[in-house]
């Protein structure tokens, strides 16, 4: 018996980015866990990853090349040789690229967050083809731009430091499900007398192990922000030193002014808190030092996100927070990665020849693929490639994107692990390789090391990683440019440069990137003039936005659909991703809707019994769970479960609609109203 221990990464979109330890026994991986060795994630996994080898030998895992024979969504595939499915994929991308190559358009995400596995052969294929741009911003460009216009990057504290704050803010975030790291510094500031506070409409798990719980309405962490300015105005709470040598003198000058117009009491009425708990946060928030806020993406899932991330992310300027150890802001580490990466190196934009396709949205795709071609939008989508997401299950009001994947003139082809809803509706499925079986590289957003992920085992059955995948098209499609002949290891290599070595990252596993310990206590923003930005160009002076679906700036749609609806990811699913893993599907149990009891009394329904959750976008079946984790006016629609998991084919993307945040061009997933009733009374309603 040989047994081997393999350094890797957690391919997952998570800002924890673990370091793992695969053991291997006679070419079989048996156990996945964490490496004790890795300073921000010690060693934990959280239960998903920990199950990683379930997912990877999972007895549904697609292993060999299928072609659709049946009708698009019938599940009828066949299996096909390789050279074959490459040949004939290579032939109709060709014919349409003839016409128009933005007549084909790539659709990824975070599947992998690997940058060789996810955008590196890829890229480079799309570019030399000539396809349309994917705006890739489905989940976290209103808060990555925001950072981008204030910060000058998405950059902030160590996670490590939270140990050492005395009040820690978690804002629009359910740690203990989605940043178990970052939750373990927490718990051990609070060991010590640091005060937590959660700011989320819903009662989180993470919530329940605060020391309080501000359950304010979705898309009002605007306000609340221009609250605690105005009290930390109003009390001199202020680091009039910072604020004058390291933040935008007029920007602050006018968003003093704007904060001056939003006291206690009109921010109680607009978030449905009480006056008092906006005064106490703002007085804990500036006498406690060090204090520190962890924002997560739930809080710019809104119209407003974009907005209402640059308020929050102007506070610790106010007070110099900045100044210690454990005082400051998180919401994303990537842009420290940037300044080590060599992106074009990986993705060769010059493949593009000087070309310059048009971006499709990809938060817009149900839209995009029912347009006809136009002046303004271009040829119309005739070719999807797919890999690293499933879009049917993921995408905004997916009524529209199902519809739109089943038109027969539209050729699809994804790469997979399993049968998805998306890949379901394809005309190809080729067979990809699991973290387990490739080599990759990793940067974080949670934290500021970055990771090697070696192959622990050799692929399953016919699988192939994306990067061969593309390397095999671009041979099929006849480009012989030397860059498609790249191995995997010369594209890791061109990753990372200057002071993140490659060898030894892969000898170690990880490396920490020079990031200052405290980064901006005497400023030094990376942004033109080194001072935080308000009056950002293009932008402005920040404010609050309202959703579009609010009973103030939609009535009458309020009238019709009275309660907001959020829908967080369910704690043992990311995103879609394990949904298909029984021993955690088992663990979560079936779809479901929170519902506050006042709600659910208003209405007739009891804990237990299936409703369907309504508006003009379309219908989701499920089980109500009556709650307290919901607030009054709120319902919370746990995902995202496959829709051919779901009790009548649908998930909870079914209520959500495409509309884009104020920033980023992100999906406003919680910015939603909705109705709720017993799911008999449709067959009541048809029967009369």
């Amino acid at each position: 018996m040989t047994t081997t221990i393999t350094r890797g990464a957690c391919p997952h979109d998570c800002p924890d980015t673990c370091a793992l330890r695969v053991t291997v026994v006679d070419g079989r991986a048996v156990k996945v866990q964490g490496d004790p060795e890795h300073p921000p994630t010690h060693g934990a996994l959280c239960t998903k990853v920990s199950r990683y080898a379930e997912r990877t030998y999972h007895p549904e895992r697609v292993l060999h090349p299928l072609r659709r024979v049946g009708p698009k969504g019938s599940g009828r595939f066949e299996r096909v040789r390789w050279d074959d499915a490459l040949a004939d994929i290579a032939s109709r991308l060709q014919a349409i690229a003839a016409r128009d190559p933005q007549a084909i358009l790539p659709y990824s995400y975070a599947g992998t967050m690997g940058l060789i596995q996810g955008e590196g052969m890829a890229a480079r294929f799309f570019h030399k083809l000539g396809a349309s741009f994917l705006d890739r911003t489905i989940c976290s460009n209103a808060g990555g731009e925001a950072l981008l216009a204030t910060y000058g990057g998405k950059v902030g504290m160590h996670v490590e430091a939270f140990v050492d704050s005395r009040l820690i803010v978690v804002w629009g975030s359910n740690s203990i499900a989605s940043n178990l790291h970052f939750w373990t510094f927490a718990q051990a500031a609070k060991r010590v007398g640091a005060k937590l506070v959660c700011i989320d409409p819903r009662k989180t798990e993470t919530a329940d192990k605060c020391h309080q719980h501000i359950a304010l309405r979705p898309g009002t962490d605007g306000a609340l922000a221009l609250g605690l300015m105005h009290e930390l105005v109003v009390h001199d709470w202020l680091d009039h030193d910072y604020l004058e040598r390291h933040v935008d003198v007029a920007g602050w000058a006018a968003l003093r002014e704007r904060a001056s117009q939003w006291p206690p009491e009109r921010v109680a009425e607009t978030c449905g808190i009480t006056a008092d708990e906006v005064r106490g946060l703002a007085r804990d928030y500036a006498t406690t030092r060090p204090a520190a806020i962890r924002l997560n993406y739930g809080m710019q899932r809104v119209r407003g996100g974009g907005n209402a991330v640059r308020l929050a992310a102007i506070l610790p300027c106010l007070t110099g927070a900045w100044r210690q150890r454990g005082g400051g802001l998180l919401l994303s580490s990537g842009g420290w990665f940037k300044r080590h990466m060599d992106s074009a190196a990986l993705a060769r934009p010059d493949l593009l020849a000087g070309r310059r396709p048009r971006t499709v949205n990809m938060v817009t795709i149900g839209d995009d693929l029912l347009r006809d071609a136009s002046p303004a939008f271009g040829p119309k989508i005739e070719a999807l490639v797919v890999y690293n997401s499933n879009p049917v299950a993921v995408a905004p009001e997916s009524p529209k994107v199902a519809q739109g994947f089943a038109r027969d003139d539209l050729f699809t082809v994804v790469l997979e692990h399993f049968m998805t809803d998306t890949a379901d509706v394809a005309d190809y499925v080729l067979p990809a390789t699991t973290q387990l079986e490739h080599l990759d590289v990793h940067a974080s957003y949670g934290h500021t090391y970055a990771l090697c992920n070696e192959p622990a085992i050799a692929p399953l059955g016919e699988a192939r990683s994306n990067t061969q995948i593309f390397r095999d098209l671009a041979r099929c499609m006849g480009y012989d440019e030397p860059c498609f002949g790249d191995s995997d290891e010369q594209l890791a290599r061109t990753v990372y440069h200057g002071e993140v070595r490659f060898d030894e990252m892969r000898a170690r596993g990880w490396v920490q990137l020079p990031v200052p310990d405290l980064p901006f206590a005497e400023g030094g923003f990376p942004t033109a003039d080194g001072r935080c930005v308000i009056d950002a160009p293009g932008l402005g002076v920040p404010d609050y936005v309202p959703n579009y679906e609010s009973p103030s700036s939609a009535p009458e749609l309020a009238r019709r659909y009275p309660l907001a609806m959020i829908s967080p990811p369910a704690r043992n699913f990311l995103n879609s991703s394990f949904v298909n893993v029984k021993s955690l599907r088992d663990i979560e149990g079936e779809p479901l809707v929170e519902i506050h009891a006042d709600d659910a009394a208003a209405r007739g329904l009891v804990s237990g019994e299936m409703v369907e959750v309504y508006n003009d976008r379309g219908r989701y079946r499920c089980k109500a769970v009556v709650s307290a984790r919901a607030r009054p006016g709120v319902v919370n629609g746990l995902g995202v479960w496959w829709r051919k998991l779901g009790v009548a084919g649908t998930n909870v993307n079914e209520l959500t609609h495409q509309r884009l945040t104020d920033i980023g061009r992100a999906p406003a997933f919680y910015d939603c109203l909705v109705e709720v009733r017993a799911a008999a009374a449709d067959a009541e309603a048809a029967a009369a």
